[in-house]
């Protein structure tokens, strides 16, 4: 009987380039894996299986290898290499215990081209060769460098006596899509955790139009990763292939590699929210540190320094030996201890309370009230509070229109009256396949804020970010709406924007951001420093007497105050003696993905997609899968719940 070879393929090889330790617990089940929660939603909102598609229809005649047994795949692989000229989709190629899957591997004589798609944006003009002012590779594109040099070095191993060249394919944001309809001939069909792309039949290189991915070619800056060092261990780095014989021989005999801790700990996907578990998968997360630290359960009760928000200097701090939280210094954040002034907290405050909670006033958690009220001086009632819900879809709706441009498909709108009654006023949600909504969406927005002149508030840049886009397409349209100059002239009036580096423009209704306020104003130790709206929520919800009160009864619903919950629900709910996430309290947007899916939607997105990945996933599903018109109802209504909570 032959033994089933274990392969340190692409994937496995990715994570031992993050951290060598993860590759003794991939594909373990007893050990957690978030990974396995947001691949799936998160490709599906970002678009990677539309791209992937994209990628084979411009190489006509390639012919698809996706056997997934190792070793029929790389008979069938090699059995089409005999062939002077092919392209090849999934092409599967071993070198010794080293194995790796191509997306697009063309060859013409001796030549090989080894193509890696990616569904990222490029941009010749922003991120040409890939490298920095110093020379060194830009860390957003890294991980795709490694990816393919890997691939590279496995290929010119296994195919002797070719010239083995390296490309990335990536979607051109300089680029813009010359038909309409285009992203609708790309179907999705889900079945259980695999996702299908059905492409309309008729669908042709010349039907495409202008083409939206860019090869770029990345033969030196994989020369450059083969000549470099990766880290196999504590103060163990070694030349790329000698790490690589490291990374394989520890995954053959199911070895784990040394704990290398780093700040890149605290999103690892094997880390589990509480440490130990019972009857539950285990944490690899705790499992490192406990070697490395020689720590025990207690140790991990409080904070440690991977909770520090939004600090840059963790790495350093763990090196030092600087792990728990109480353990940082003022000297450390290089902070004066100073308390907040007129202004509200600044980053360092938050950071410091994090390590020492000890704020002005004690408590459990840090109001200024008087700040507060300063920042509200000059508010309005009506009080107007909006979410929006947007995608960013890769292959573009319309004509003219380039990849990942913003599309708004829904917004949420409550007003808060003087005497202090909330009402869900209005909301919007275009879902239509194929319909293009930004334009009715500013039209709607409009609407519905132009009855009076009460201050408009949001959390975080999003909705004002949004708004400007939006901005600019119009200005930017070569068949713009006729009543164009009216909605530049609405988004004008209730956003800023930055005409110099120096210079910021406010409308006379500008938008308040409510998360610039809690950053200034509020802190409480369950939000880590962090200001999410998903962590500041449930924070307030205990520490507000008056939340607790108001929201502690089933009142909230029912006509005259909600647009989608019939039956009052009570958000404040405590179970266990913990006070619930009010977000846990409303049904889950699909019937065929798990919760934990669905919250995990976000962490596989890349950065310039982050936030909104569950909302991004459920309207790519509504946009390209064949759907029932009661699921298709069932996931409408999904949204609209999640964004009026919002």
């Amino acid at each position: 009987m032959n033994q089933v070879v274990r392969y340190l393929t692409k994937s496995r090889f990715k994570l031992a380039a993050e951290c060598p330790r993860k590759l003794y617990y991939t594909g373990k089940k007893d050990y957690l894996d978030r990974s396995l929660d947001d691949s799936f939603l998160a490709a599906l909102a970002e678009g990677g299986y539309q791209v992937g598609e994209l990628a084979c229809l411009i190489h006509p005649g390639g012919i698809r290898v996706d056997d997934l047994d190792h070793q029929v795949a790389l008979a069938k692989t090699a059995e089409l290499l005999q062939q002077d000229e092919v392209t090849i989709f999934e092409a599967a190629i071993a070198a010794g215990n080293l194995f790796v899957r191509v997306d697009v591997l063309r060859k013409s004589g001796t030549r090989i081209e080894v193509i890696e798609v990616k569904a990222k944006s490029y941009s010749a003009k922003k991120d040409g060769d890939f490298k920095g002012a110093k020379g060194q590779l830009k860390s957003d594109f890294l991980p795709y460098l490694q990816d393919v040099a890997f691939q590279r070095y496995v290929a010119e191993a296994a195919l002797l006596g070719h010239q083995v060249h390296a490309f990335l394919m990536l979607v051109d944001k300089e680029q813009s899509s010359t038909v309409d309809g285009l992203n609708q001939r790309f179907k999705v069909v889900v079945e259980g955790r695999r996702l299908k792309v059905q492409v309309t039949p008729g669908t042709t290189p010349e039907s495409l139009g202008q083409c939206l991915l860019a090869k770029v070619p990345v033969d030196g800056q994989v020369d450059m990763i083969l000549s470099s060092t990766l880290a196999v261990g504590p103060a163990d780095l070694r030349p790329f292939r000698a790490a690589v014989d490291a990374f394989a021989l520890a995954y053959s005999q199911d070895t784990p590699l040394l704990p290398l801790p780093s700040s890149a700990c605290g999103g690892c996907q094997f880390k589990a929210p509480s440490w130990p578990l019972a009857e539950q998968p285990k944490s690899g997360f705790h499992e490192c540190w406990s070697q490395a630290f020689n720590w025990g359960e207690p140790d991990f009760n409080g904070s440690t320094v991977l909770d520090l928000w939004n600090f840059h200097g963790k790495t350093q701090l763990i090196d030092q030996g600087v792990l728990k939280a109480n353990q940082v210094t003022l000297d450390d954040l290089k902070f004066d201890g100073e308390e907040p002034g007129v202004d509200g907290m600044t980053r360092k405050h938050r950071q410091w309370y994090v390590c020492q909670p000890a704020w002005p006033g004690g408590g459990e958690y840090y109001f200024d009230g008087e700040g507060y009220l300063n920042a509200r001086a000059g508010w309005k009632f009506p009080l107007h509070c909006i979410d929006f819900e947007t995608s960013a879809v890769a292959i573009p709706f319309a004509s003219g229109r380039h990849p990942y441009e913003i599309t708004a498909f829904q917004f949420s709108h409550h007003v808060v009256h003087e005497d202090g009654r909330v009402e869900h006023r209005s909301e919007w949600l275009c879902a239509k396949p194929g319909v293009d909504p930004n334009i009715d969406f500013v039209r709607a927005l409009r609407d519905a804020l132009s009855n009076d002149d009460g201050t408009i508030f949001r959390w975080s840049a999003h909705e004002n970010t949004v708004l400007n886009k939006l901005r600019e397409e119009l200005l930017a349209s070569a068949a713009p709406p006729p009543d164009k100059d009216a909605l530049v002239n609405f988004i004008e009036s209730i956003t800023s924007r930055s005409v110099s580096p120096k210079e910021k423009i406010h409308g006379p209704r500008t938008m308040v951001d409510l998360c610039d306020i809690a950053e200034k104003f509020y802190f409480h130790p369950s939000t880590k420093g962090s200001n999410s709206l998903k962590k500041v929520l449930p924070a307030l919800m205990k520490s507000s007497i008056v939340l607790r009160e108001t929201y502690g009864k089933a009142t909230y619903g029912g006509k005259g105050v909600s647009l989608n919950f019939v039956e009052p629900i009570a958000w404040w709910q405590e179970r266990d003696g913990q006070v619930m996430d009010p977000y846990a309290l409303l049904p889950p947007v699909f019937d065929d993905v798990s919760r934990d899916e669905t919250d995990a939607a976000d962490e596989g997105l890349s950065e310039e997609l982050k936030e909104g990945g569950a909302a991004m996933a459920a309207y790519a599903r509504l946009q390209f899968e064949d759907l029932s018109d009661i699921r298709r109802a069932s996931i409408e209504n999904a949204l609209l719940r999640y964004c009026e909570l919002d």
